[in-house]
C-alpha cells in the first residue's frame, strides 16, 4: 500500500505533469477554455496513461530495445481509438488523436513503465493522469470564471445579475452594472488567457515552495540532479540544477 500511495502522491502532487514537469503543454493551454473540457481531456488522457502504462509494463521483457519507441506508439495507439467519444471528440477534436504523441504517456512509458512491474505502473498512470487532470480542471475553473462568468456552463455571473436586480435597489444595481463587477474578461478564453493563468498558477506554487524551504532552513528544489536518469522532462536535459 505504501508503494501505492507513493505512486498517487507522485503523480498528483510531487511531480505533477502540468505543474512540476511542464509536459503536456500543448492540449494544457488548448483546451482548458472551459473546466469541462479540461476535466474531459484529463480523464482521458488518464485512462489511456493507465492502459498503457499496464500494457508496457506486461510487455517490457518481450519489447526489443532497439523498437521501444515504435512499439510504445503502437500501444497507446489502439487504447486511443478504444477511447473514442464522439461528444468528447467534437470538443476537443485534434487533441484526443495527439494523445499518441503525449509526451506524458509516452514518457511515463520509458521512465516507468518499462522498468517496474505491472501494478505500480498502473497506479503510476492514475497517480499521473489525476495529476494530469486536476491541472488541467484548475486551469479550466480559472478561465472559464474569468473570461466567461461561468463554472462547468453554469452562468452564475447572469445568475448573480438576476439576483440583485430582483433584491436590490435599482440605484445599487445600476452602480454595480456601471462599475463593469459584472463584465468576464474575454481574454481569459483566449489563447493569451491560457499562458497568463499557466504562469500565476507556477508562479504561486514556487512562491509556496520557496518560503516552506525557508521556514524549514532547507533549499528549494528545482530539479534533483540524482533523478535525471528516470525524469521524464525532455526538455530538462540535465541542465537543472539544485539552488
Amino acid at each position: 500500500m505504501g508503494k501505492i500511495a507513493e505512486r498517487l502522491k507522485n503523480g498528483i502532487i510531487t511531480e505533477n505533469p502540468t505543474f512540476v514537469q511542464m509536459l503536456g503543454m500543448c492540449p494544457t493551454l488548448a483546451v482548458t477554455s472551459s473546466a469541462i473540457n479540461g476535466l474531459g481531456m484529463g480523464l482521458t488522457t488518464m485512462v489511456i496513461l493507465t492502459m498503457s502504462n499496464f500494457m508496457i509494463s506486461l510487455l517490457r521483457k518481450l519489447i526489443p530495445d532497439k523498437v521501444r519507441i515504435p512499439a510504445y506508439i503502437v500501444i497507446i495507439a489502439s487504447f486511443v481509438l478504444q477511447a473514442y467519444i464522439p461528444s468528447l471528440n467534437d470538443s476537443l477534436g485534434i487533441f484526443i488523436p495527439l494523445i499518441v504523441v503525449n509526451c506524458i504517456i509516452l514518457g511515463r512509458a520509458e521512465s516507468y513503465a518499462s522498468k517496474n512491474p505491472v501494478i505500480p505502473s498502473i497506479f503510476d498512470g492514475i497517480g499521473m493522469g489525476l495529476g494530469f487532470t486536476v491541472g488541467l480542471t484548475t486551469i479550466g475553473i480559472i478561465r472559464e470564471i474569468l473570461g466567461s462568468g461561468s463554472i462547468f456552463g453554469f452562468g452564475f455571473v447572469k445568475a448573480v445579475e438576476n439576483f440583485a436586480e430582483s433584491h436590490a435597489s435599482e440605484k445599487v444595481f445600476q452602480i454595480l452594472s456601471d462599475q463593469g463587477l459584472f463584465q468576464p474578461a474575454s481574454i481569459f478564453v483566449s489563447a493569451p488567457g491560457a499562458f497568463l493563468v499557466l504562469a500565476f498558477i507556477i508562479a504561486f506554487i514556487n512562491r509556496r515552495h520557496i518560503k516552506k524551504a525557508k521556514k524549514t532552513g532547507g533549499k528549494a528544489e528545482t530539479c534533483r540532479l540524482a533523478d535525471c536518469a528516470s525524469c521524464a522532462n525532455a526538455m530538462c536535459a540535465g541542465k537543472g540544477k539544485e539552488e
